[in-house]
């Protein structure tokens, strides 16, 4: 393991690097070798998806929204008209309770409930995956943000030396000065 990384660890966390979580020594490893960190998570979990998982989304975002709810008004709403307007002409396939139109709700809720649920399932595996990336991202940050404060830092400490050593310089001169005046004052 490169010490710079180890230093890195001590001086940045104030602890050692193999005491880290993996992500935390992850980032370290970046910030070494100046890499970013930042991706597009939507991109790397997409990528992994099955047919079947990419369905159960499609299904799971047409189920979830104001057309599949206007749709499914519309159909209700044709399904006892017809059978209403049947009833009083000839014999209905569905006779008011409207029992066949029951078990096909039934049976599209059991069917809808699990593939929504697997959805929802991958969406939060996935805000996991983006949690974890923004804790990265958020740590490598601020530990840049820590770098640069201690490089300004001392950066300024070089200046406020320098200051002083040429402040010191110039006190020396006029103290020489102050004594060459003082001795030419005492000569006359």
């Amino acid at each position: 393991m490169d010490d710079t990384i180890k230093e890195m660890a001590i001086r940045l966390l104030n602890t050692g690097y193999d005491d880290l979580p993996p992500h935390e020594q992850r980032v370290l490893r970046r910030i070494a070798k100046r890499i970013a960190i930042s991706e597009n998570i939507n991109t790397r979990f997409n990528d992994n998806l099955t047919f079947g998982q990419r369905m159960a989304d499609r299904v799971a975002a047409f189920g979830g929204s104001w057309s599949f709810i206007i749709l499914f008004a519309v159909v209700l709403l044709v399904w006892v008209s017809m059978n209403a307007w049947f009833l009083a002409r000839v014999d209905a396939f569905d006779p008011y309770p409207f029992i066949f139109l029951n078990l096909i709700l039934s049976m599209l809720a059991a069917i809808q409930a699990p593939i929504i649920m697997m959805s929802q399932n991958r969406q939060a595996a996935k805000d996991r995956v983006e949690v974890n990336h923004d804790y990265e991202v958020n740590l490598k940050a601020e530990l840049e943000i820590m770098s640069l404060h201690e490089k300004f830092d001392e950066l300024q400490q070089h200046q406020l030396e320098a200051i002083l050593q040429k402040q010191n310089e110039q006190l020396e001169e006029l103290r020489q000065l102050s004594q060459k005046l003082d001795e030419d004052n005492r000569k006359k």
